[in-house]
This record gives C-alpha cells, structure tokens and sequence, in this order.
C-alpha cells in the first residue's frame, strides 16, 4: 500500500486480516500480488485527472508494469465538471483502450472489502489451483508439509514456514489453541480464529 494512501483503509484492511505493507510506491495505491495493482480514486479525483489527462498516462504506465491493472472509483458523488455523456466516454476508453477494469465503491468500508477480496483471491485461491496442478509430480517431504499449511486461510508461503517451525508438525498446528496460533508472527486472533474454524468445523458438501 502506497504510504500516501488513506490510513483508515489501512486500518480496515487490518481489521479483514490483510497483512499491509506500506511503503512509498512508483505507481499504483494497492500492489495486491505480482500480477494485479489497483489504482484508487475518488470520483472528484476521477473527474480532475480525466481533465488534465493524468489518468491516461497513470494507465499507460500501471499497464507497462501489471498484467491486471484495477481502476478503483471510490464515493457516491455525481459528475459536476464533466458532462454525463463525456464521462462515460471515458470510462469505456479506461476498458478499452487501456485494458484496466473499473470498479466503484460507495465508501472506504467498500473499497477495504473490494481490495481484500483480490488480493485475497490472487494470492490465495489462484496459488491453490496451481498447487493442486502442480502436486501432481514428486514433491519432498517438507514441500507437501507447506502446501497443506498454505491452504489454510490467510496462510501464505513465509506464515507456513514459520507456522511449521513453531510447531513442528501439522498435527501440532491443527492440535493447538487459537492463543497458541495467534502466539506466531503476523498470525493474531482473528487469522487464528478462521484456522481453527477451517479445522476445527464438521464438513458440509
């Protein structure tokens, strides 16, 4: 996350179970994996850099970095300077001259939500699938150890590792309390809390 960018989002994100790290970024607010930034605006900021010509260029060079370059129009204000009609000329040019998807949220309770949710998917589900792909060939012992630990929610590569080492063994892991997980670095209540629910709940088809 850019360290210009609001810091309630931060906080909220926080409050989701992100682990944020804040830093001063080129281009680009929110880095949500190596593949997929989101640049947000708030409609005033939207209408102020399609008039000056700032956000074509912001996209021109988010999409020389980024497979997926995420358009993030924040706030329930109308357009004030820019004709309906223009306005929306310029979003479809946003789709589909610069290849950026755009999205709107009411407020930053929705943009928190909305950032999670693709980070979360980019660097959660879409590992998962190709894990699942890639299982398929030999692995070593602690490679599979991982890959079980990595499924688990919010868990990604570095937290298995250091969950493993910790605890030593899976059986361990899934043997202990909420408070013996949230005991391990950038674990905490709430991401120990959905690990033992994972675990922990009886399985429905």
């Amino acid at each position: 996350m850019d360290r210009r960018e609001d810091e309630f989002i931060k906080e909220l994100l926080l409050d989701l179970g992100a682990d944020v790290e804040v830093s001063t970024l080129t281009i680009g607010d929110f880095i949500c994996s190596e593949k997929t930034v989101v640049e947000r605006k708030t409609k005033h900021d939207l209408e102020a850099s399609i008039i000056d010509g700032r956000l074509f260029e912001q996209l021109t060079r988010l999409r020389k970095t980024f497979e997926c370059v995420i358009l993030l129009v924040e706030g329930t204000k109308e357009a004030e300077r820019i004709n309906k009609n223009a306005l929306k000329g310029a979003h479809a040019s946003i789709m589909t001259d610069y290849g950026a998807s755009l999205i709107f949220t009411r407020d930053k309770h929705e943009t928190a939500d909305m950032i999670f949710s693709i980070a979360k998917h980019d660097q959660t589900a879409r590992k998962q699938k190709l894990r699942i792909k890639a299982n398929k060939k030999a692995h070593s012992l602690g490679e599979q150890q991982r890959a079980i630990i990595e499924a688990l929610p919010l868990v990604g590569p570095q937290l298995a590792i250091d969950l493993l080492n910790h605890f030593g063994t899976i059986e361990n892991i899934a043997s202990a309390r909420e408070d013996e997980l949230a005991e391990v670095d950038k674990v905490g209540k709430k991401k120990a809390h959905l690990i033992k629910k994972v675990l922990n709940e009886i399985y429905i088809e």
